[in-house]
């Protein structure tokens, strides 16, 4: 009985002992472990922002955009604009909107809207003015596209006036952009004539038929004019013909006019759903080609081009742009573009242009160029006509490395290998 106890009694003791082990060890355990604690966050409470600005980083090309814009005298944006109306958006506050969102590889107007409600530097830049996605691209298209010109030539103003550029020197080039045509939409110079002939020498040889007047008389500026005429004259003539026929009693009389009127009905068909169409469609297809040699039919201001050879030799002709840049420690200080696919032509052009947007302070010294530049009339041009040239003109002729060769050299064949 005895022993029954002090088991009893030893095991209580040893059970009290394991309790408050175990509490012991809880308590340490709460002890390591850290109040967790989050920052103050709540979301539906009143907040308001004394200056956006202050959220914008110093060095963030938002403060580039709005810097660079501000730059601008006032007149060369109010040109753009009449009195009168509602009042419009500021110039420049669309102006710092859409060079932002370019920088940004944003192009979509809509996009551009949506970032004005969304993006932080963005609704600094507009001032928290929310122009809708019409009027970006209103102001885009219409009034942006004629005051380019002039605010890039501010834009190269400043760059020399912080000593980014000095304009002393340049390089010129091109580089041919594909336009958003389809390929296979292409209209040919040679072949708007080929059949504008073809169907005049029709329309004389019609004409001379039915009216039976000379060829030499009938000028080709005349031919859509007297088309017409002889369309008037033969409804005319259709019209009485179909009143002798029914007042005709006679069978052979009326089988003649029959004939005649049946004649007449087919030279006027002839002239209305062939020859004046035709006619009008190759004058409008001339109109459009202008100078040029070929242009697209879903643009038509891109010409086709041979463009660039791709990594498998291939070089397709499609529609598109010949852009002209001229740059300056790696900042583009002119461009332009043009429809002719020769470097050659465009260049005293674009030069025409750039020398313009250069101020009279600063003298152009050198152009710098590739081969596609170099021809007799640019050479010339560079030399001018005063005694004084324009610049010279840094760029290799097109023969010149080939000449430079041993191989060249030695072959006694060329006149210029000869001692």
């Amino acid at each position: 009985m005895n022993n029954q106890m002090t088991i009893q009694e030893n095991y209580n003791t040893q059970l009290e002992m394991t309790l408050e082990g175990i509490q012991k060890i809880e308590v340490q355990k709460n002890k390591k472990r850290k109040k967790l604690v989050f920052q103050p966050y709540c979301n539906r409470q009143v907040m308001s922002i004394l200056d956006i600005e202050m959220y914008i980083p110093e060095n963030h090309v938002a403060r580039l955009v709005d810097e660079m814009v501000e730059s601008i005298p006032d007149e060369v944006l109010y040109t753009h604009y009449v009195g009168g109306g509602r009042a419009p958006y500021h110039p420049k506050m669309l102006l710092k909107v859409i060079l932002y969102a370019y920088t940004q590889n944003v192009y979509s107007s809509r996009k551009m809207a949506q970032m004005v409600k969304e993006n932080l530097p963005m609704m600094w830049l507009a001032g928290l003015q929310t122009p809708d996605h019409r009027t970006i691209n209103d102001f885009r298209s219409v009034r942006m596209s004629n005051m380019m010109d002039s605010v890039f030539e501010q834009f190269v103003l400043q760059l020399v006036e912080q000593g980014f550029i000095d304009l002393d020197h340049i390089f010129v080039d091109g580089t041919k952009i594909e336009a958003n045509a389809n390929k296979y939409t292409f209209v040919w110079r040679k072949s708007v004539e080929k059949y504008d002939q073809k169907l005049r020498a029709k329309i004389q040889s019609f004409l001379q038929e039915a009216h039976q007047i000379a060829l030499e008389e009938l000028k080709e500026e005349q031919l859509e004019e007297e088309l017409e005429k002889s369309s008037a004259q033969l409804s005319e003539r259709i019209e009485a013909l179909e009143k002798d026929y029914k007042q005709e009693e006679d069978k052979e009389r009326k089988k003649e006019l029959r004939s005649k009127k049946s004649q007449l009905t087919k030279q006027l068909k002839t002239i209305q759903t062939d020859y004046l169409p035709r006619l009008r469609k190759y004058k409008v297809q001339k109109q459009i080609l202008g100078e040029r040699n070929s242009y697209s039919k879903t643009d038509h201001e891109a010409t086709f081009m041979r463009m660039k050879e791709d990594h498998m030799k291939n070089g397709q002709l499609k529609a598109g742009y010949n852009v002209q840049l001229a740059t300056q420690h790696q900042f583009i200080v002119g461009f332009e573009i043009y429809q002719n696919p020769g470097d050659t032509r465009c260049f005293q052009p674009f030069m025409e242009k750039l020398l313009e947007s250069i101020p009279k302070e600063k003298k152009l010294k050198y152009v710098i160029a590739d081969a596609g530049y170099a021809s007799e009339e640019n050479y010339l041009y560079a030399i001018g006509e005063e005694k004084e040239p324009r610049f010279e003109l840094l760029a290799p002729y097109q023969t010149y490395l080939k000449e430079q060769s041993k191989k060249f050299k030695k072959d006694l064949s060329k006149v210029t290998s000869v001692a």
